[in-house]
């Protein structure tokens, strides 16, 4: 599919339906971090194709044709680059959730390196919304989300081992999206005419 025909995020819900459309609780999360993130852009005043198509694509690394070496948003974002998508998208998939923990402890962060990382609202964004929907698809806390991941990927898991500092990360960025949505909340509601308190 030529990505000129149609917007990012119409490319990319295609290309992620064709990657985990079949792996039940892959492709439930992903379908709602793009819910989820698609909510999130207007409020955040940023480029929801860019933000919705990465979310979309966020988690395409577990596809079986895009593993390489066992890293999601590695393996994610070079399956992407290889098929020349824009280096934005590849470097929100490449850095999504706090990966530059989980790559330098597997000794991957020079790989993942080769991948931009823009920070920034939009980079914020994206893990926010990852890190506010569970493995079927629902929101959640993201304390609650951290203790499920953990669960999920054991005690020995390279995100368990790495939690001491990814944990803070995800939190800071979680404060700083939550102030800019609340920051926006009032202006929100004075253009759709909604009284606001004083």
């Amino acid at each position: 599919m030529s990505l000129a025909l149609t917007t990012l995020t119409e490319a990319a819900q295609q290309t992620a339906y064709a990657l985990l459309g079949g792996m039940g609780a892959r492709w439930r999360h992903s379908r709602g971090v793009a819910h989820r993130a698609a909510e999130l852009a207007g409020p955040l005043g940023i480029d929801a194709d860019l933000l919705v198509a990465a979310a979309w694509l966020h988690d395409i690394g577990y596809a079986p044709p895009a593993v390489v070496t066992g890293f999601h948003p590695l393996d994610g974002a070079g399956y992407l680059a290889a098929r020349r998508w824009p280096p934005r998208v590849t470097g929100l998939v490449a850095h999504h959730s706090g990966a530059v923990f989980v790559a330098a402890a597997r000794g991957l962060g020079g790989a993942l390196a080769a991948f931009a990382d823009e920070g920034g609202v939009v980079a914020d964004a994206l893990t926010y919304a990852d890190q506010t929907v569970g493995p079927e698809g629902q929101r959640v806390t993201l304390a609650d989300r951290r203790t499920e991941m953990l669960c999920r990927h054991g005690a020995h898991s390279w995100n368990a081992r790495v939690d001491h500092v990814r944990w803070p990360h995800l939190r800071a960025l979680a404060e700083r999206v939550e102030r800019r949505l609340a920051a926006a909340e009032p202006v929100r509601h004075a253009r759709d005419g909604v009284a606001v308190p004083v």
